[in-house]
């Protein structure tokens, strides 16, 4: 029992919204998103709060660096973080 209630904390903690499985998908090419999420938690952003993809922009993540709440534009391609920015 302890096992389950853990599992669905550590699940929980990341929420991916709706529009992911919507019509903005990444490219066949793309890293998958573990893999970014990972990198970006070896990075220091954590917990990560919320996911969603955007075409125009790639992934777009909010995250928290340092307590402090930041927005990510990370490349779906590379993985690289395109930009990072405060989130109020």
């Amino acid at each position: 029992m302890k096992n389950t209630i853990v599992y669905l904390i550590l699940l929980s903690s990341v929420v991916v919204s709706p529009s992911v499985f919507a019509d903005d998908m990444p490219p066949p090419n793309a890293k998958p998103l573990s893999e970014i999420v990972r990198n970006l938690e070896t990075k220091g952003f954590s917990p990560i709060v919320e996911i969603d993809f955007d075409d125009s922009d790639g992934w777009e993540i909010k995250a928290y660096r340092n307590n402090q709440k930041r927005e990510l534009k990370v490349n779906p391609l590379s993985g690289e973080i395109i930009s990072d920015t405060k989130d109020d």
